[in-house]
């Protein structure tokens, strides 16, 4: 379902505004990818500093701390690319369950590369645990960004 066209979210209201409205063009040109970018960086913030505290201030191991931090991320991530950076809507429980269900399926898949990543680097190898969290984060915030956009919050073309 596509949000009417006189809806403004948020970032819609602040580029409104006199010191943004230059940038207008552009940011309406690339809203997907620059809100992807935002929440990006905020998830990464939220992954990056969880890991932290669970894994370097209560000493629980890298793997289970990552996918404790995994949880709390993508739980965050959901809320945030469901509603401003895809603004797909549900058409009831369902349609909310679809997509939670592939959201959270297709993180499983860069969990998993995560996990992997961190095994080989900081299990086997002994490097820097957050260096290595920091550095598998990037090749994962790419591969979500292609999950979402591709299998969890593309728009469908409705029937006429």
């Amino acid at each position: 379902m596509e949000l009417k066209s006189d809806h403004k979210d948020i970032f819609d209201r602040i580029m409104d505004l006199a010191p943004f409205r230059r940038f207008a063009p552009m940011y309406k040109k690339h809203k997907r990818v620059l809100l992807y970018l935002f929440f990006g960086a905020l998830a990464y913030a939220v992954s990056m500093t969880s890991y932290w505290a669970l894994n370097i201030r209560l000493g629980i191991d890298a793997l289970i701390a990552n996918v404790l931090s995994w949880v709390i991320t993508v739980s965050f991530a959901f809320v945030t690319n469901k509603t401003w950076v895809f603004s797909a809507h549900a058409d009831g429980a369902n349609s909310l369950l679809r997509q939670l269900t592939s959201f959270f399926g297709g993180r499983v898949v860069t969990l998993l590369i995560e996990e992997a990543i961190l095994a080989v680097f900081i299990t086997w190898l002994g490097l820097n645990s957050m260096l290595v969290k920091a550095a598998a984060q990037f090749i994962v915030i790419v591969l979500n960004y292609i999950i979402s956009k591709v299998f969890v919050f593309r728009h469908r073309k409705s029937k006429i």
